[in-house]
């Protein structure tokens, strides 16, 4: 009998172990798809979510060239205004699908990439409201692109929670309800006493209350996401219970929130300073949000958690670069004119004054001044 085994083919012999590598490598196959599939939707959403506030800062324009009262000033008129419903109807189908991608990625992961939305925020504005977007606001588009990049490459790719009743545990965390009794504490302070005094001249007032808001919505559409997953998937109807249809509630009374405090910081203060400051702050407080509930940060290695991080930095250098900087008239031209040679610059320094003199006016470029004469 034994000789009879020994004559069997290896994969026979051990098929146990072969048929439990293969169910590990299918699990593993099926955790990379959903990851990618999450990155797409993640992707997508941007390019709804950054044309979104673009087509609602037109309708807001509209408004306020008709006379009617801004939304900063509490009106509401901009209900009336059809180009604003298409608008925030972009911003929903760019919403479901950033609701869809949460359902199979890392919140610190779809997060981060809508630096994508102020990409095509900023590349829109200049097209379409005639902002400007310089050579160095382009090199900030690049570099967002370029720490998108770097957060996809080092993102947790753990498999994802599926038990919904673990996920409920979770939010019964201490530690995470002192962060969620933080955000309320706060925002409901801003919006009360900050915001009256405050709100029409420093842009993070109101952003703040959005954002803070916007990161417990961001773990309510983690939780009712997974609910919708789990009903799909495996058949079992979670809502037949309390906890998914309260879920619900919150997400939209949250989603209502922020709209509302969206409207008036974009009333007020320029697109392309609204988008990436409400990046900033949205995404950190996920981020940490995430942190303390999914704890996602916890299986990653040091190198991968650095990684991530410099992303981070890396996309908010490239949304400083896009707003600090939108005002300097700068271009490539500019640029070469600093690398040549200085007495060629002085020349043209000279050159410059001699024609704005006898225009009655003394003109600039860029890079050129009274340093060039000094030396």
């Amino acid at each position: 009998m034994s000789s009879e085994a020994s004559l069997l083919p290896p994969a026979v012999a051990t098929s146990p172990i072969a048929a439990a590598s293969a169910s590990n490598t299918l699990t593993e196959s099926i955790s990379n798809t959903d990851f990618y599939i999450g990155v797409g939707l993640a992707i997508s959403s941007c390019f709804f979510i950054g044309s979104s506030f673009i087509i609602k800062k037109k309708a807001l324009l509209r408004l306020s060239r008709h006379g009617e009262v801004r939304a900063a000033a509490g009106g509401f008129g901009y209900l009336r205004e059809w180009i604003w419903w298409a608008g925030l109807l972009t911003m929903g189908l760019g919403e479901a699908a950033n609701f869809a991608a949460y359902a199979f990625a890392p919140a610190s992961l779809v997060t981060p990439l809508g630096a994508l939305s102020v990409i095509i925020s900023a590349v829109m504005a200049s097209r379409f409201l005639n902002e400007k977007l310089n050579l160095l606001g382009k090199l900030g588009c690049f570099l967002c692109i370029l720490g998108s990049t770097i957060v996809v490459i080092h993102s947790p790719k753990e498999k994802e929670i599926e038990d919904l009743q673990v996920l409920f545990e979770m939010l019964q965390d201490p530690v995470f309800i002192l962060y969620i009794i933080c955000i309320f504490g706060s925002c409901a302070f801003i919006a009360c006493f900050v915001a009256p005094q405050y709100g029409h001249t420093n842009v993070c007032v109101y952003l703040f209350v959005c954002s803070g808001i916007g990161s417990l919505t961001v773990m309510s559409c983690k939780a009712l996401g997974l609910a919708i997953r789990s009903t799909i998937a495996n058949g079992s109807n979670v809502f037949s219970t309390w906890m998914p249809w309260f879920l619900i509630v919150v997400t939209v009374t949250f989603i209502a929130i922020q709209m509302n405090y969206l409207n008036k910081a974009l009333d007020i203060f320029n697109t392309s300073i609204v988008t990436p400051v409400y990046y900033v702050m949205f995404t950190t407080l996920v981020i940490t949000a995430s942190a303390i509930l999914l704890k996602e940060f916890s299986k990653m290695r040091f190198e991968n958690i650095l990684g991530d991080v410099c992303g981070f930095l890396v996309i908010i250098i490239a949304v400083f670069m896009l707003n600090a900087f939108k005002d300097i008239d700068i271009t490539l031209t500019d640029v070469r004119g600093l690398m040549r040679p200085k007495m060629q610059r002085l020349s043209q320094y000279d050159e410059e004054v001699l024609v704005s003199t006898h225009l009655k006016e003394r003109r600039y470029s860029y890079g050129s001044s009274d340093v060039f004469r000094k030396a």
